[in-house]
């Protein structure tokens, strides 16, 4: 989970992004009954030119609003950890673009960067499996994206708290009570959530539509052994080898040893969590070292480079 300041990150990081041949759109899906609107960064392949785009406070490279390249495309959806936004693994949209997906990354209302209104509320891990059928529902119906996305051809990228939401989405079963032993001895407010009886059992919403997921250093304070008997999509695994606030890397092996379906487990030795953070530049390392530093040794770039193409293989051989 990330509890850092990730708007100046998110800025720095992007006025340092590579040129990509990727198209960007900014798209809002509207609010309706099942929440609030969400604004979601649309990465797809297009032949027009990259150049700078602003964004309020930072600064993006793409086409924007570029042509599409294709038709009937696969769709990515990505979602970001605790309090991030849809810049913190742009390079991996950029690169799956390239690669003839389209991708798109939502910012979680109520838990981003610039909206932090229910980070710490037991309700946003109900909303965010939502968010992402919402975003779904506007990707296959809305105009111009109906025809460019193919909706039997759709997978799910989630890192930290969005791997949380990525399981959900394909079938794990949270147990809420499985974090109690977290709230010994605290009185916030999710704790007392945990501890009353209307967030026992509740039905979780999954998404069929779904057919594979990269989940990266997932939050997995609330899966147990029997969460994911449910799941029938194949997955794709990584695993730093510290883990972070509600990332276990012993628990992310449980995970693994219960699925029954086809997948892989990518643990990344002498990594931290958020080595899989886009690299930072120099001017944020010093600000920022949870986030931006990793164990010696460790070459986040280069890592990257396997990341973003393993990611890329991972979907074209499931999609």
């Amino acid at each position: 989970m990330q509890t850092v300041r990730f708007i100046c990150l998110s800025a720095a990081l992007a006025m340092t992004a590579p040129a990509a041949a990727a198209g960007l759109k900014m798209v809002d899906v509207p609010a309706d009954g099942s929440g609030p609107a969400i604004k979601v960064a649309v990465w797809y392949p297009s032949n027009d030119p990259p150049s700078p785009i602003k964004f309020d406070a930072f600064i993006l490279r793409g086409a924007k609003d570029g042509a599409v390249r294709g038709h009937k495309l696969p769709l990515v959806v990505m979602t970001h950890g605790r309090g991030g936004s849809f810049v913190g693994n742009s390079d991996t949209a950029e690169h799956l673009a390239d690669e003839g997906f389209v991708v798109a990354s939502l910012n979680h209302p109520g838990d981003t960067a610039s909206d932090k209104s229910r980070i710490g509320e037991l309700s946003i891990y109900l909303q965010r499996p939502k968010d992402v059928s919402r975003v779904i529902d506007h990707m296959i119906t809305v105009d111009p994206w109906f025809a460019t996305v193919d909706p039997n051809r759709i997978g799910i990228f989630g890192f930290s708290r969005g791997g949380y939401t990525g399981l959900v989405t394909v079938g794990a079963r949270p147990n809420f009570l499985a974090g109690l032993p977290m709230c010994e001895g605290r009185t916030d407010k999710i704790c007392g959530e945990l501890r009353g009886p209307q967030f026992s059992n509740l039905p979780m919403m999954h998404d069929r539509r779904i057919k594979a997921a990269t989940i990266v250093d997932p939050m997995t304070i609330f899966f147990t052994a029997e969460s994911f008997s449910d799941v029938t999509v194949p997955v794709q695994l990584w695993a730093s080898e510290t883990g972070f606030d509600g990332v276990d890397h012993k628990a992310i092996e449980t995970i693994n040893a219960a699925l029954k379906v086809p997948h892989t487990l990518n643990k990344i030795e002498n990594s931290q969590h958020f080595s899989f953070i886009r690299v930072c530049p120099a001017g944020v390392a010093g600000q920022e070292p949870i986030v931006c530093n990793d164990p010696p040794g460790f070459d986040r770039e280069q890592f990257h480079v396997r990341l973003n193409s393993s990611v890329a293989e991972f979907f074209r051989a499931n999609l």
